[in-house]
């Protein structure tokens, strides 16, 4: 006779449900602060919004007070703030064609800048629950340390490396990651002196198929304090800015390939993966909020790209038209944005198709 465990099993469905319930949550937490951007500016100059959701797809539930519907969808995979004069043009006074080309600079670029600021808020609340605030400073060598033997010392301050600048801890490890032959170029700062040493190796190891530098120092911590917070909070920030920034050359220069690559399901699995990873309950949130944060800045990073569709891409026919002093024609600067959308959409389609594939 088979006896079934109720509580048993709604214990072991909920340990292995609620990271992704969390993630789906956090990835929500980043498009609403997107589209919130948008929207709140628009309101601001005044412009007429028709509708505000979150999600895409068949609608949940929407509610219309005054002018604006409020929308929840089914997908949450990405969000909209459907403004009057848009996409098209429009009589209307409050219509956002109609608002100067500053204001609808700002009521673009708002929802992309508040995805960078969330993350710099989010690394701070990381540094302050993780206990302590990196540096840049070597602070000892493991046991059998190779890079030792090539003239860096513990004490030193890691600036650049391969003639990129490192902006904090975080950078340090991204940095030696791309590099390819394990000679690295690492400027630092001894006694006030900028050194340049040539060709510092490391140990490796290897890592599905892939060979990568180990890592054989540990970098200088301290006490959380109110100012070193706010200061490293900007400093990882903008490291990870950098990441997103040469994670993108890489990809165009073919370093990686669709595989290195995730949507919002490989996004969302890597999050409840990760944390559901973690030991304690802290480290479970710490950990989440640290991909948040990584996640938040890429969205905000991404969207600024001058691709058509893109928060970025409109900001450039806006740019063009502050030059020009003349507004360019709806119609042909909505086909570009189509044409866009069309093969983001396949793009984000084919990405998603190969995050369900990775899962099996």
């Amino acid at each position: 006779m088979i006896t079934l465990d109720f509580s048993s099993f709604i214990s072991k469905t909920w340990s292995s449900v609620w990271p992704y319930l969390l993630a789906i949550f956090l990835f929500g937490i980043i498009i609403a602060i997107h589209e919130f951007g948008h929207f709140a500016f628009a309101k601001l100059f005044k412009v007429k919004v028709n509708e505000f959701a979150l999600g895409m797809g068949p609608t949940l539930f929407k509610k219309k007070k005054g002018e604006t519907t409020y929308a929840l969808r089914l997908l949450p995979i990405g969000g909209f703030v459907s403004m009057e004069g848009e996409d098209e043009s429009s009589d209307d006074d409050r219509a956002f064609n109609n608002k100067p080309a500053w204001q609808r600079f700002i009521i673009i670029a708002a929802g992309a800048i508040l995805n960078l600021i969330l993350g710099v808020v989010v690394v701070a609340i990381c540094l302050t629950g993780e206990g302590i605030v990196g540096s840049r400073t070597v602070y000892k060598f493991a046991d059998n340390a190779v890079s030792k033997n090539y003239g860096l010392c513990e004490g030193d301050e890691i600036i650049a490396i391969n003639g990129t600048k490192v902006y904090s801890f975080r950078g340090i490890s991204f940095n030696m990651a791309r590099d390819t032959d394990n000679k690295l170029d690492i400027t630092v700062k001894r006694n006030g002196e900028k050194i340049l040493l040539k060709g510092v190796e490391f140990q490796q190891f290897e890592y599905e198929g892939r060979q990568f530098i180990s890592q054989d120092f540990y970098i200088l911590g301290y006490e959380p304090t109110f100012g070193n917070v706010c200061k490293n909070a900007v400093l990882d920030s903008a490291s990870i800015v950098q990441m997103v920034r040469l994670s993108l050359v890489d990809l165009v220069t073919g370093k990686y390939g669709l595989k290195d690559m995730s949507g919002p399901v490989g996004t969302i699995s890597a999050i409840a993966d990760t944390t559901a990873q973690a030991e304690s309950f802290k480290d479970k949130i710490l950990t989440a909020l640290t991909l948040l944060s990584y996640i938040t800045i890429n969205v905000g990073v991404f969207n600024l790209l001058p691709i058509p569709a893109l928060d970025g891409g409109r900001l450039f026919f806006i740019f063009i038209e502050i030059i020009r002093r003349k507004p360019i024609d709806p119609k042909k600067e909505g086909r570009v944005h189509t044409i866009g959308l069309v093969l983001l959409l396949i793009f984000m389609a084919v990405v998603t198709v190969s995050d369900i594939l990775k899962k099996f």
